[in-house]
């Protein structure tokens, strides 16, 4: 690969030299990255030597990107996996532990989970967020209070963070919302336009672009709708009007059989075809799970230019399904991929999932190629929430990921495929916007500027956990595990 360079007036911040570095999967030897002031790469060069100064890395791996994540559900994890049941009533489970959610509590509690989150790998995620106001549907005092202490933890601990604010409005097809679904809910779709906006505002945004104020902020404003379960087309269609072209779009979409019967039920079409009578399926969409799908709708999403997402270790956890990842990608669209539920949370994992459910459902092997995997976990996602290309070329986010090669897990691996061998263990150095923000599973005080001063116990994500599930309590799980 020759040598890159975009003109830059300032001198660059930092610059990286590794000894390997992945480049559009291909592991290539000497990789020099010079990094402007803004934390995008300026320079990329291959077959280099260090030079006085350089932050000397080992094998590199471009930023991975969590493309759909609902960081409270983190709270849940080794609680809900004793006994028989269904998605249905996790998702009891689920209300239980949002009803004991306040701004505090969610701030550290996300903060814990993003931390954990940045030393496992990953360098930007996408929080689908429907945590809006108090249980009884009341609006906090503080204006966004639940959105600001999302953003102030990813802020807190250095990781990129894209904010889908999700409309919520409906408990079901023509089922109103449940008590313990009133938090999501801003009444109508019009509602939840005009807190969308302020929002943007608070954050510092304009409609300019999905990158608050045309800058590399780490904290920036996407949207969602949750799924067509809880959004008629009426709605959606009002909130597709209102945003931005060029804001990131993402939905939940045919993740349980029961919801696209009970589309066809309402709508006579699947909650894929519903979308594309709304002109809604376009590259700028990201659809979450799409693991019921009929031949037809992979066709109607690969040929819109959509993203899919798909969440391997929830999808499994949950005994959703095994989605047509390899056909939506064959029919031409983009996989990226999630930890959803954050039962696990490992970017290495994820991507080994998506491969391991392609195996299973075809009894073949090699679906996906090493190189597909780690596009899918870094180039995709980051495309996904509206951060652009991810590939570590000039121009991108200087988002890194240092991975031992030489682990017990990942000795004697070629280093392309690193992707089906390695794990989070193996994360080393984690790198955003040129600074180094996490280090063999500690977070670097310094790295995002604000943890300077907090105790060494901060820096550590077990304990971060440790103190934020302690504060939030033992929710108390329904009884009944009946579908609301």
């Amino acid at each position: 690969m020759p040598n890159a360079r975009l003109s830059n007036a300032r001198l660059p911040a930092v610059a990286f030299w590794c000894e390997l570095a992945l480049l559009d999967g291909v592991a290539l030897p000497g990789v020099r990255l010079e990094v402007g002031w803004n934390g995008r790469l300026i320079a990329v060069t291959p077959h280099s030597a260090p030079q006085p100064g350089d932050v000397r890395l080992g094998t590199v791996l471009p930023g991975l990107a969590n493309a759909h994540s609902h960081a409270f559900h983190r709270a849940l994890r080794g609680r809900t996996h004793d006994a028989a049941g269904d998605f249905w009533q996790w998702r009891q489970a689920m209300y239980a532990v949002a009803g004991h959610l306040d701004p505090e509590r969610y701030f550290r509690l996300a903060r814990a989970v993003f931390a954990e989150m940045l030393v496992c790998g990953y360098t930007a995620v996408g929080e689908f967020h429907y945590l809006h106001h108090r249980p009884d549907g009341s609006r906090y005092p503080a204006e966004h209070a639940m959105e600001l202490a999302l953003a102030a933890a990813a802020r807190e601990v250095g990781i990129r963070l894209v904010l889908l604010d999700t409309l919520y409005l409906d408990g079901g097809i023509g089922v109103p919302l449940a008590p313990e679904q009133r938090a999501f809910s801003d009444g109508s779709a019009a509602a939840w336009l005009a807190r969308w906006h302020a929002l943007r505002a608070a954050l510092g945004g304009s409609d300019d672009g999905p990158v608050a104020g045309g800058t590399d902020s780490r904290v920036t404003l996407g949207a969602a709708i949750h799924s067509v379960r809880a959004v008629t087309d009426a709605a959606m269609e009002e909130s597709l009007a209102g945003l931005p072209d060029a804001v990131p779009l993402h939905i939940h979409l045919s993740e349980q059989p029961q919801e696209n019967a009970d589309c066809r039920a309402a709508y006579g079409r699947t909650p894929t075809e519903v979308l594309a009578g709304l002109g809604a399926l376009a590259p700028r969409l990201s659809i979450v799970h799409a693991t019921h799908l009929t031949d037809g709708d992979v066709t109607l999403i690969g040929t819109s230019g959509a993203t899919v997402v798909i969440c391997p270790t929830t999808e499994a956890d949950l005994g959703d399904g095994i989605g047509p990842a390899l056909a939506l990608q064959r029919a031409g669209a983009r996989i990226a991929l999630g930890s959803d539920q954050n039962a696990v949370i490992d970017p290495l994992l994820e991507m080994r999932g998506l491969e391991a459910g392609e195996r299973l459902a075809s009894g073949r092997r090699g679906r996906f190629a090493p190189a597909e995997l780690l596009a899918a976990a870094s180039d995709n996602g980051y495309a996904a929430l509206g951060l652009g290309r991810q590939r570590l070329a000039p121009g991108d986010l200087c988002d890194l990921v240092e991975v031992a090669g030489d682990s017990i897990r990942t000795a004697g691996s070629l280093p392309g495929q690193l992707p089906l061998t390695a794990t989070a263990a193996d994360v080393r150095r984690v790198i955003v916007g040129g600074r180094v923000v996490a280090d063999s599973g500690v977070l670097v005080a310094g790295g995002s500027g604000v943890l300077d001063g907090h105790p060494p116990g901060a820096l550590r994500p077990e304990i971060l956990l440790r103190d934020a599930l302690a504060m939030l309590g033992e929710p108390t799980t329904p009884a009944s595990g009946e579908r609301p």
